[in-house]
């Protein structure tokens, strides 16, 4: 689902495009694309997500802009698939492609025919059931979105209610639903309660995201397993900035954003007992809408892995996206795609890192087509 107001800044489309050349072996990285995916600007391949074993799955728009999901073998051998009850229409489809568990239970959205959006759960085996959390509204870009799914099952979403508020959702394997939203969320236009996508949920059913308050300001929380919400920022936000939780890991170890007064993005680090650890990659740049983790023109995503290790992008003083992992000893690594553009706001965007260490996300390349790749694991993680 488009989040509209995740940031004022932060754009949550998610375009591109492809063709299916071979997958390229180079400097550890693979390239790949879905064979029926669009290959002009503004359509392609969107991986999000990997698991152990490195199967990546995602979505794909075509040369129509309709979107469709896929999954992605260790061998290479790409699953394409629709949800039942989707729209055909450009810009409908299975819209989002966002949550994996290691048994490949896969989680996401569609936009169906009149526009509105709905949460969907694919089996193992193929086998789709969609649903929508209680208070979703029913009118146009209104419903719900699931973002992440854990071992347990137990599936993170979201939904836009009647009157535009966004809240957190959670449902259970048995089809329990649980709403939640931070003490002070605001109430207003797209405000509200935004988990995280992909690393939103631990094994223990903690999870994670970012809320709007009523001043229109950015923060992050930690809802516990028991239901327990604790909101919080990085001190070093300051006034005029705010704060987004990316993801947990199963420890309770937070990998999130923040940027500053002067809309420049940084990285953080939350241990479980609270202590923060600031993250910038050399190279990033440092005026408006650059940095560590900088979302003003594209999605915020980012993940973290049972081992501590952290992956996201960086924004360069040219304006290039760029990939970045951090270890838990703090080494950071930085690395592009091959084919990757060079112009404003091409680049690489790594989107999740699975407990081997390897990296899944997708680059723009000059002509704004959009690939995926896989950055296989070595002994970095």
């Amino acid at each position: 689902m488009r989040r509209f107001s995740t940031l004022p800044l932060i754009l949550f489309t998610f375009f591109a495009s492809a063709a299916w050349p071979q997958a390229q072996w180079k400097h550890k990285i693979i390239t790949f694309d879905v064979p029926d995916a669009g290959t002009l600007a503004g359509q392609g391949t969107i991986p999000v997500g990997i698991v152990e074993g490195d199967w990546v799955m995602g979505n794909y728009v075509d040369a129509n802009g309709v979107y469709h999901g896929f999954l992605r073998a260790p061998d290479g051998a790409i699953t394409e698939f629709d949800v039942p009850g989707m729209g055909k229409g450009a810009g409908q489809g299975t819209v989002e492609v966002h949550g994996m568990n290691p048994a490949r239970e896969i989680v996401g959205t569609i936009l169906d025919a009149n526009n509105v959006y709905h949460g969907f759960l694919r089996a193992p085996r193929g086998k789709f059931t969609t649903f929508d959390c209680p208070g979703a509204g029913t009118g146009t870009y209104q419903g719900t979105a699931s973002h992440s799914v854990n071992p347990g099952g137990l599936i993170l979403a979201e939904y836009l209610d009647a009157n535009n508020v966004w809240h957190g959702c959670l449902r259970s394997r048995e089809g329990i639903f649980t709403t939640f939203d931070p003490p002070d969320i605001g109430t207003g236009y797209y405000q509200g309660t935004y988990p995280a996508i992909f690393a939103g949920v631990n094994p223990e059913g903690a999870s994670v995201g970012t809320y709007a308050d009523a001043n229109g300001g950015y923060h992050a929380y930690l809802r516990a397993s028991d239901g327990t919400i604790t909101e919080f920022d990085d001190l070093n936000a300051g006034t005029g900035g705010g704060t987004g939780a990316l993801g947990i890991n199963p420890s309770g170890e937070i990998w999130g954003w923040y940027f500053d007064a002067n809309v420049v993005f940084h990285g953080y680090l939350r241990s479980p007992d609270g202590t923060f650890t600031e993250v910038d990659v050399p190279g990033a740049g440092t005026s408006t809408c650059q940095g560590t983790t900088a979302a003003c023109y594209i999605a915020s995503f980012g993940a973290i892995n049972p081992a501590g290790t952290v992956t996201s992008f960086y924004a360069d003083a040219n304006n290039v996206y760029h990939g970045f992992l951090r270890t838990r000893r703090g080494e950071v690594i930085r690395f592009n795609a091959p084919g990757a553009g060079k112009g404003n706001w091409q680049g690489t965007n790594p989107t999740a890192i699975n407990p081997e260490g390897a990296i899944t996300g997708w680059y723009i390349d000059a002509k704004g087509v959009y690939h995926g790749f896989l950055r296989c694991a070595d002994d970095e993680r």
